[in-house]
């Protein structure tokens, strides 16, 4: 019998767009710098399958430098509505530029041009600098497609664990982790 945990993700992801109110993509991402230090922040999946779970960013900003220090990272789904979660931990690694070129021209002219115009976790003095640095970049573009900023692509975490955490009465909850081995998953629960 072959052990699919996409499938499983499929059915959950497809339910939580039904009945979470707010961002059902949203995921929690934590990195680590190279001595250790974690850090976690907000992202949106923009793609998933067996090959992973595709989110894009700057490339200049904190997160990007601490992947590229340190590849290993954790990404967490919450769907209150559902009391159910996912937690995925692998290894992570950029999207192909035709990937990413495809998926910025899918995305909102506004979106576009913010992401010419943030410099992404670096100090900003006051926000009215980024609002003037965000009308340059309109006037820049204007009549023509923005093109994807070579410093904003995607990345694609291929999960080595994934779990599958279902909130039950009295704190007896089900959990169920899917490991990756060299001939496909296992399966197996783990106490509440």
């Amino acid at each position: 019998m072959s052990i699919d945990p996409f499938s499983e993700f499929d059915q959950w992801y497809a339910e939580a767009r039904q009945h979470e109110i707010n961002d059902s993509n949203a995921m929690a991402l934590a990195t680590a710098t190279p001595d250790g230090h974690p850090s976690v922040r907000m992202v949106l999946l923009k793609g998933h399958g067996p090959e992973g779970f595709v989110f894009y960013t700057n490339q200049e900003g904190r997160k990007a430098s601490e992947i590229a220090s340190n590849p290993h990272v954790a990404l967490l789904f919450h769907w209150k509505s559902l009391r159910r979660q996912v937690r995925i931990e692998g290894a992570i690694s950029p999207v192909t530029p035709e990937v990413a070129d495809a998926y910025f021209a899918t995305r909102s002219r506004d979106s576009q041009l913010g992401a010419w115009a943030s410099e992404q976790s670096r100090p900003l003095d006051a926000r009215e600098t980024f609002e003037a640095r965000f009308d340059a970049i309109q006037a820049r573009f204007e009549g023509q497609d923005v093109p994807r900023p070579p410093h904003w692509s995607g990345y694609c975490v291929r999960p080595e664990r994934i779990e599958f955490w279902q909130d039950r009465e009295h704190r007896l909850h089900e959990r169920r982790l899917f490991t990756r081995t060299e001939t496909g998953w296992t399966m197996g629960l783990l106490y509440p």
